[in-house]
C-alpha cells in the first residue's frame, strides 16, 4: 500500500546555477525566438505607413517595439533565474496585486481609456495592461492550489468551487473594463488546469455548460458584442461598417495567395485594415508572406505548445507536480490566445481584442509572453536537474508515492 505525501520539499534550498544554456529545450527556444524575431519584422512592416501618417515618424512603432522586446528579455531572464518554489510562495501576493491593479484600472484619472475600454495604467512613458499580467499570476496560483489541495479538488465540491470563486471575481473585473477576450482566455485556462488536476467529469461538464450559457448571455445582453457576433457570421452584409475589419482581413488573405506579395508590399495595411500592427498582424503577414508564411507561423506555435506540454509531462513523471501544472497552464493560455487571434484574423471566430503572443505590437503583451516562455524554460531546467541529481532546485513542490 503506497502513501501519497503532498507538499513535501527536498532539503536543498540553493539557487540553481545556469551551467549550460544548451541544456534547455532547443525546440522551444527556437520556436519562441523565431516568433519574436518574425513579429518584430512584421510590426515594422505593418506600422510604417500609419506611423508616418499619424506621427511623422515611420519607425515610431518599430522603435518602441524594440524597446519593449529589450525590456521583455531582461524581465524574462530574471523570471528564469527565480526558482519555482519562490514563484509558488509569492503567487498569492502576485495574484492579490493583480486584482488590485484591475480595480485601479476602473478608476477614472488613474487609468487610460482607449477605444471605449479602460484597460491601461500609465507607468512612465508606457502603459501597462494589468489583464495581461493577471494571466500569469492566476496560472502560478492555480498550479500551487492543484498541488496543495489536489485531494480536496478531486473528492469535495468545495475544492472545485474555491478557485472558481476567485476566477469569477477576476472575470467580473475584466468584464467591467470591458475585456471579454481576456476573460474568456483566463476562464478557459483555469478550467483546463482544473481538468488536468483531476476534477470529476460531471463537475467539469457542468462548468462547461454553465460557461457556455454565461458567454451566450454576455453576448446577447451587450449590443456591441452582439454586433460583433452578427458581423462575424456575415461580414459582407455590412462591409463598410460592422464587417469592415473582417472583410479587410479576408481581402488580405486573398491577396497573399501562396507566397505573398512580398515583405512590405501589403496594400491592406495602408489605412484599410484597422489595428494592422496589433490585433490583425497575422492578416498582414498572410498578405505579405502568403499561405506558406501563415502556415509557418501556425507550425511554430504548434511546436511551442507541443514542447510546453511535453515539458509538463516530464515534470509530472519526475515528481515536480507544481512545475507540471504550471507548464500545462501556460501552454493552454499561450495556445488559446494564439488560436483565437489567428481564428479572428481568418474570420473563423468573432472579433476580439487579443494580440498574437510574441508577435503583435504592445509592451504588456510582449513582456508577459516572454515571462511565460521563461517560466516554461525554468520548469524544463529544474526537471533536468532533478533527473540528473535527484534534487530539485529551490524546493519546488513534489510528491512521492
Amino acid at each position: 500500500m503506497s502513501a501519497v505525501i503532498h507538499g513535501r520539499y527536498p532539503r536543498t534550498q540553493r539557487a540553481l546555477p545556469v551551467r549550460d544554456p544548451l541544456r534547455l529545450d532547443p525546440w522551444l527556444l527556437f520556436a519562441a525566438a523565431t516568433l519574436l524575431a518574425l513579429g518584430w519584422v512584421m510590426v515594422g512592416s505593418a506600422s510604417i505607413t500609419v506611423a508616418d501618417r499619424k506621427l511623422g515618424e515611420p519607425l515610431y512603432y518599430l522603435t518602441r517595439q524594440s524597446v519593449f522586446i529589450g525590456i521583455a528579455l531582461a524581465v524574462a531572464w530574471m523570471v528564469f533565474r527565480t526558482s519555482l518554489e519562490t514563484w509558488r510562495r509569492i503567487s498569492p501576493v502576485l495574484l492579490l496585486l493583480g486584482m488590485i491593479s484591475l480595480v485601479l484600472v476602473l478608476i477614472p484619472g488613474i487609468s487610460r481609456e482607449v477605444n471605449g475600454s479602460m484597460r491601461w495604467l500609465r507607468v512612465g512613458p508606457m502603459g501597462l495592461q494589468p489583464s495581461e499580467f493577471v494571466k500569469v499570476f492566476i496560472v502560478l496560483f492555480i498550479a500551487g492550489y492543484l498541488v496543495r489541495r489536489g485531494d480536496e479538488l478531486r473528492e469535495q465540491l468545495s475544492g472545485f468551487m474555491k478557485p472558481l470563486a476567485i476566477v469569477g471575481g477576476i472575470g467580473l473585473l475584466l468584464l467591467l473594463e470591458p475585456d471579454f477576450g481576456a476573460t474568456g482566455v483566463l476562464m478557459a485556462t483555469v478550467v483546463g488546469m482544473l481538468f488536468l488536476g483531476g476534477v470529476k467529469v460531471w463537475q467539469f461538464l457542468l462548468l462547461m455548460v454553465g460557461g457556455m450559457a454565461g458567454s451566450w448571455y454576455l453576448i446577447v445582453s451587450s449590443p456591441y458584442r452582439l454586433e460583433r457576433l452578427t458581423a462575424f457570421l456575415n461580414p459582407w452584409a455590412d462591409p463598410f461598417n460592422s464587417g469592415f475589419q473582417l472583410t479587410q482581413a479576408l481581402i488580405a488573405f486573398g491577396r497573399g495567395e501562396w507566397f505573398g506579395v512580398g515583405l512590405g508590399g501589403s496594400v491592406q495595411k495602408l489605412f484599410y485594415l484597422p489595428e494592422a500592427h496589433t490585433d490583425f498582424l497575422f492578416a498582414v503577414l498572410a498578405e505579405e508572406l502568403g499561405l506558406v508564411g501563415a502556415l509557418g507561423v501556425v507550425v511554430l506555435f504548434t511546436l511551442l505548445i507541443a514542447r510546453t506540454f511535453l515539458i509538463g509531462a516530464r515534470a509530472q513523471r519526475a515528481g515536480l507536480f507544481y512545475g507540471a501544472y504550471l507548464a500545462w497552464g501556460l501552454g493552454i493560455c499561450l495556445g488559446l490566445q494564439a488560436l483565437i487571434n489567428i481564428g479572428v484574423n481568418m474570420g473563423a471566430l468573432p472579433t476580439k481584442g487579443l494580440t498574437l503572443p510574441l508577435m503583435s505590437y504592445g509592451g504588456s503583451s510582449i513582456i508577459v509572453a516572454c515571462m511565460m516562455v521563461a517560466l516554461i524554460l525554468r520548469v524544463d531546467l529544474e526537471v533536468r536537474e532533478l533527473e540528473v541529481t535527484g534534487e530539485a532546485a529551490g524546493g519546488a513542490l513534489w510528491r512521492e508515492e
